[in-house]
């Protein structure tokens, strides 16, 4: 069964392949950086951020999480050489929202006891009750990870979904 999704994937990827001129650009990102930001519907990189097909890599995850984007960040680094990292959280975040009992709860509610052990194994799900203190504490833990390149620039954003502008926190 094909999904009105689905078919609007197809009919607007026809659109976009046929005035493609980007198949050329080169696997490592052009700037050698990458940015770490939330998966929210809200934030279209690219256009708030200033980035140009083939410039970065974008890791995108519930909230902006660091610890989410460690495994893509030590790819980008390691095996594609990006050599700084900007990651940009934003207001309005649904991470602020709940707590980790409280998702843990209505994920068990929803789909059933029989979860009980994956989200045991899954843990916390890192939601955070202060956008910059969790800003400050996701650059903190990339400066003290071993795989997370040394003397790189790290820098710490808040994106404004009311207004598309950033202003940095650390």
């Amino acid at each position: 069964m094909t999904t009105p999704i689905q078919q609007n994937l197809e009919s607007k990827n026809v659109e976009y392949a046929a005035a493609f001129t980007k198949g050329h650009l080169a696997l490592p990102p052009a700037k050698k950086y990458l940015i770490v930001t939330c998966m929210d519907a809200r934030i279209d990189p690219a256009a708030a951020y200033g980035i140009d097909l083939g410039d970065a890599h974008v890791i995108r995850n519930a909230g902006g999480n660091a610890l989410d984007a460690l495994r893509s960040i030590v790819i980008s680094q390691q095996l594609l050489g990006t050599r700084e990292i900007i990651l940009i959280k934003h207001t309005g975040c649904g991470m602020l929202t709940f707590t980790n009992e409280e998702a843990h709860a209505l994920t068990e509610q929803t789909i059933g006891e029989q979860v009980r052990d994956e989200l045991a194994a899954l843990g916390d799900f890192q939601a955070f009750p202060d956008l910059e203190e969790a800003v400050r504490r996701d650059i903190e833990l990339l400066k003290s990870r071993a795989l997370v390149l040394k003397d790189i620039p790290i820098s710490g954003w808040v994106y404004e979904v009311e207004t598309g502008k950033v202003r940095r926190v650390v």
